[in-house]
């Protein structure tokens, strides 16, 4: 079976998130189980950079885009395992310094940019051959499977390509005015409540959904919760209606990157079987941040986005209550500039207490993994999450809210049979996340539960061989309605 995955970014050649950790591992995974995949994304300019070898090859892609017709180039590639990864040139849309915006916000011009994408993607499919599975990852390439759905007559030879639709994030819908309708070149009637209109605009993603022969998102409770008027922003009513097609397969990780055993980033290696670098990953955390090295004192770690969406609402108005126990917090990341500059005063003021460093690091990433004690996701929702499965690893144990993947990965403690993975809390209150970590404190203060929980957590076992057979099934499936 020939599968071609199509995504707006992908490790290692352009990354802002998860997406890209997703489709740089899953095509391998699936590779393993014998499926033929390959992978098409933008030329960004700042591939170039990364040093990964490129070459052009001969095909010149004729792309409709409003009244006119783009050429795009296509560079390829590969990724560890030999996989194809092709990247399609449009200078004057992709060879800009962002993916998407810049600090001041998104670029203007995205549904033009993303509409000719997808369109280039289609375009690619008449060179590659035989697919029988197009797969699609987020609102940047939903239009792919609009395309063939609706203006199937301009590309003959692939009526029969399966689509499936990963929503990675459904807070990400890419919704635009109507008057980039002509940016499809597809007719009028498809700009109705049925289809892609969505309270007078275009929605992008919600088009992938109603077009696509499966849709998928990337946790079973997720999968559930978008389909609620909390969580479905506007779509849930459309997911609802297409329930059955709808399924939550729970991404994977790639333990070859993220395991205390062969981590490049820490100080020292350690295994469920031998605990004793992880004591020195500590010590070389508290070092790095700048908080005194206290091996008994209980580390928290955090690595997220500073946005209310990842419970900073909640950690803001807990914060002064939380630094006067006798514990130390870490802090990675950046966001929203309010959360930034509050935490950043709260480790001036608490210095023993709190580490603040509001950046992108991916080695102190890995510190902050191997040498916490916790970790702590109190989101508002979470489609999937990957830190609190990279903490199981490494034996810190995370404390969550019980929603989207974190609800699916994580197993509550119980403290009297030393079952489970980490600490839960439900109502997204700071009461309950306050009950929640101290809970985990308590915990951490009997040593043999301790070793108990570490040892649970790190014998957890979520690679992508688990996921990318539940995607190999939903291939296999969609392609046998032909």
């Amino acid at each position: 079976m020939r599968v071609v995955m199509a995504a707006s970014e992908c490790v290692p050649f352009a990354k802002t998130g998860g997406l890209a950790d997703v489709v740089g591992a899953l095509p391998r995974a699936l590779q393993r189980l014998g499926l033929e995949v390959c992978v098409i994304m933008p030329a960004y300019g700042s591939v170039s950079s990364t040093g990964v070898p490129l070459r052009r090859t001969e095909w010149q892609l004729q792309v409709p885009i409003s009244d006119r017709t783009a050429t795009a180039g296509v560079w390829q590639s590969e990724m560890e395992g030999g996989i194809p990864v092709y990247l399609i040139e449009a200078d004057q849309y992709f060879a800009r310094a962002g993916l998407y915006g810049t600090s001041g916000g998104d670029y203007l011009d995205n549904a033009e940019r993303f509409a000719f994408f997808s369109r280039a993607v289609v375009a690619l499919l008449m060179q590659l051959g035989p697919v029988d599975v197009l797969h699609c990852h987020d609102w940047q390439t939903a239009l792919a499977p609009v395309f063939l759905r609706t203006d199937v007559g301009r590309y003959p030879g692939l009526e029969n390509v399966r689509t499936v639709f990963t929503i990675h994030n459904i807070g990400y819908q890419g919704v635009f005015w109507h008057f980039d309708w002509h940016l499809l070149n597809i007719d009028w009637c498809y700009f109705t409540p049925d289809w892609l209109e969505f309270y007078g605009k275009i929605n992008f993603l919600k088009g992938g959904i109603v077009c696509a022969d499966a849709i998928t998102t990337v946790s079973p409770t997720y999968a559930e919760e978008i389909q609620t008027p909390e969580l479905g922003y506007g779509l849930e009513g459309v997911l609802a209606a297409r329930r059955a097609a709808l399924a939550g397969i729970l991404n994977g990780v790639d333990y070859s990157e993220w395991s205390p055993e062969n981590d490049r980033y820490i100080v020292a290696g350690y295994s469920a079987d031998d605990l004793r670098g992880k004591a020195a990953c500590k010590a070389d955390l508290q070092a790095c941040v700048g908080l005194p090295v206290a091996p008994k004192v209980p580390l928290i770690g955090i690595i997220s986005r500073l946005a209310a969406q990842k419970g900073f609402d909640l950690l803001s108005d807990i914060a002064s209550r939380l630094l006067r126990k006798q514990l130390q917090v870490v802090v990675l990341g950046s966001g929203d500039a309010s959360y930034q500059e509050l935490f950043a005063a709260l480790a001036e003021k608490h210095q023993k207490r709190l580490a603040v460093r509001v950046a992108f690091d991916n080695a102190l990433a890995h510190k902050i993994e191997a040498g916490s004690d916790m970790f702590l996701m109190p989101s508002l929702y979470e489609p999937c999450g990957l830190n609190q499965i990279y903490s199981l690893r490494y034996g810190t144990i995370p404390i969550v809210r019980a929603t989207g993947g974190l609800q699916d990965t994580i197993t509550d403690v119980d403290a009297k049979t030393g079952a489970g993975t980490g600490f839960k809390f439900g109502d997204y209150t700071d009461e309950a996340l306050l009950a929640c970590i101290e809970r985990a404190l308590e915990a951490y203060r009997a040593p043999k539960l301790w070793q108990r929980l570490i040892q649970n957590a790190m014998g957890a076992d979520f690679s992508w061989e688990r996921s990318a057979q539940s995607y190999a099934e939903l291939y296999r499936r969609i392609v046998k309605v032909r």
